[in-house]
């Protein structure tokens, strides 16, 4: 891994995502809009806001982080540029980072956008630190990166990247304590969300909504997430291909 070939793939994807508006938009509007949405759907019950808008403001950046990295890394291959990249004194290890950074650093962005409007526009009242909010959500964008990185490996066209969804997204939705507490399921399913990184972002912007401190459990939480995120683009170095077959 070379660490100047690294910043510099980084460099070249952050300039080509400046001159896309539209994904400039999904990725920094999007949650946001969302989040004002649910404000107001929830507008005369506070608390279910309160509840639902903490663990949303985790679980928006990933899924929008997961869409716009997968269908840009798949882009790179079909058009040849990964091809290309690949054939010059370029690791897998030093492309999967650049990405990484250059996605981490629109990630930081639309993470603390969410977070700043939702505890200082909508008001979300949580009893911790919005800075511990804000980490939480940093790394659930983070890791929606590294999702998308390693599943772009996956697929041949955006039509599939999109299908991925239902296969990777929406089980760990349905099962990360959003709709039901964890503890309430049966115990086969309940076993399936223990090991979904989803599961522990979601308890850790719960963590921040209820604990005024930092807690074992919101350690443990963060340290998953983030565990998860490292896990993912390793794997993503080691399918990424050259093309799409």
């Amino acid at each position: 891994m070379n660490a100047a070939r690294t910043f510099a793939t980084a460099r070249r994807v952050l300039r080509q995502l400046a001159h896309d508006p539209r994904t400039i938009a999904l990725l920094l509007l999007v949650p946001v809009l969302l989040l004002v949405l649910l404000y107001y759907v929830f507008d005369a019950d506070r608390r279910s806001f309160d509840s639902i808008g903490a663990s949303l403001l985790g679980i928006f950046p990933l899924v929008t982080m997961f869409l716009v990295t997968s269908i840009a890394t798949l882009r790179e291959r079909t058009s040849g540029t990964l091809e290309r990249l690949l054939s010059m004194p370029l690791g897998k290890a030093d492309l999967i980072l650049g990405y990484a950074l250059a996605f981490g650093a629109l990630a930081v962005v639309q993470a603390s956008a969410a977070t700043g409007v939702a505890v200082g526009l909508l008001d979300l009242d949580i009893a911790g630190s919005p800075w511990l909010l804000l980490l939480v959500a940093l790394l659930d964008a983070l890791l929606g990166t590294a999702l998308g990185l390693f599943v772009s490996a996956f697929a041949a066209s955006e039509f599939q990247v999109v299908q991925f969804m239902p296969a990777v997204i929406f089980p760990q939705l349905l099962l990360c304590g959003l709709f039901a507490p964890r503890s309430s399921m049966q115990p086969a399913l309940e076993a399936v969300s223990d090991v979904l990184p989803m599961s522990y972002a979601v308890d850790g912007m719960t963590e921040v909504l209820k604990h005024p401190d930092v807690t074992g459990d919101f350690v443990r939480d963060v340290a998953v997430v983030a565990g998860c995120a490292l896990l993912v683009l390793f794997l993503g170095a080691a399918t990424l291909r050259r093309r799409t077959a």
